[in-house]
């Protein structure tokens, strides 16, 4: 392994009797591709979701996951980050009032908010100058129509949220009412409100789940879990609104799938041509070239390299794209074309259990 390789951290699912105990380091050679073997970094039940304070000194997990007694538990813990090392050291927790299913921090790293799938709510945090975690300051319960989907959209289901690039609004995408809301954001108090227009509608049925804005912020992409699409905005960075231009699928034509999970990470390259979707039905990886106008259009469609590929990242450089394969145990890595955005797998794949996070580190 390169001594400048690349230190990723995997969040997992850490069910009783499996194999996983929490955050784990992985190291991927930038030259090769190749990863190394996984290290526990950390030991915290189900760290299902990682997100960094914006000066990477500051790591957040989020939990989610049933107790033994079958209640949900769940909040979001803040760990130190040590480059030279790698280490991750616990500095606090809080609780959030049930399963944290996302969380991220503003551009400032002042805030942190928080989405629970189960409870139909988001909160949000103040954070200290060292990253600890403060008392909530916010809790906003969504409400409003359910989508047509009697067996996914039973009640509000809040399933990420993305802050804005100028960080006035954190937009929240509601799998359960086919919305994604639209709070401003005051990260001096820790506090969000609903801004006026107070969401982002997508089509009946589609269940939005995960979001990214384009490069330059003029566009807003929407992964859709439930019909496995993206539906494309363009963004009024003024209002904090979005108007639909586009759907589109992230599955071949004529696909179809009984698993109830679809879609369920979208990422954009980092030289902004490119978005990539993961399907887990189909258990690949869908790759979208970035048109003039913000539309998309399809370049391939590729398998994953295992099953259930709930969550992927790219290296910051562009060149490596590393997807956690939940239902397989498995770490896939890929090599990025950087001028078509295609995928060619590494065919290395190494062992994590209910592996479901990737994030690089700095």
């Amino acid at each position: 392994m390169s001594l400048a390789s690349l230190l990723i951290f995997l969040g997992t699912y850490t069910p009783a009797g499996g194999e996983s105990r929490g955050i784990y380091a992985i190291r991927l050679d930038p030259v090769t591709g190749r990863l190394g073997e996984p290290v526990l970094a950390a030991e915290t039940p189900n760290p299902t979701f990682l997100a960094w304070r914006p000066d990477h000194a500051v790591l957040y997990a989020g939990g989610e996951g049933p107790e033994a007694d079958g209640k949900i538990s769940g909040g979001a813990v803040a760990f130190t980050f040590e480059a030279a090392t790698g280490r991750l050291t616990p500095l606090n927790g809080r609780g959030t009032g049930g399963s944290a299913t996302h969380l991220a921090t503003d551009a400032t790293g002042r805030m942190l908010v928080t989405v629970n799938y189960n409870g139909g709510f988001t909160a949000s945090f103040p954070l200290a100058a060292d990253g600890r975690i403060g008392p909530r300051a916010t809790l906003l319960a969504h409400a409003g129509p359910l989508g047509p989907n009697p067996l996914r959209q039973e009640k509000p289901h809040p399933h990420s949220v993305t802050f804005s690039p100028d960080n006035r609004f954190a937009l929240v995408a509601d799998l359960g009412l086919d919305r994604v809301f639209v709070y401003r954001v005051d990260p001096a108090n820790g506090t969000l409100t609903p801004n006026d227009p107070a969401f982002i509608s997508t089509p009946p049925g589609t269940g939005p789940r995960h979001t990214k804005f384009s490069r330059d912020g003029r566009f807003f992409y929407i992964l859709n879990e439930i019909d496995g699409s993206i539906s494309v905005c363009a963004y009024d960075a003024a209002r904090g609104a979005g108007t639909p231009i586009q759907h589109i699928t992230t599955l071949p034509a004529g696909f179809k799938v009984t698993d109830p999970d679809r879609a369920a990470e979208i990422r954009l390259h980092p030289n902004g041509r490119f978005v990539y979707a993961s399907n887990r039905g189909h258990d690949s990886i869908a790759v979208f070239a970035i048109q003039a106008d913000g539309t998309l259009q399809l370049v391939e469609i590729t398998p994953c390299g295992g099953k259930h590929p709930r969550n992927f990242a790219l290296s910051p450089d562009g060149r490596w794209l590393v997807c956690a394969n939940k239902d397989s145990d498995n770490v896939t890595v890929f090599k990025v074309d950087a001028a078509t955005g295609r995928l060619t797998s590494t065919g290395q794949p190494v062992k994590v259990p209910q592996a479901v996070c990737v994030l690089f580190a700095p």
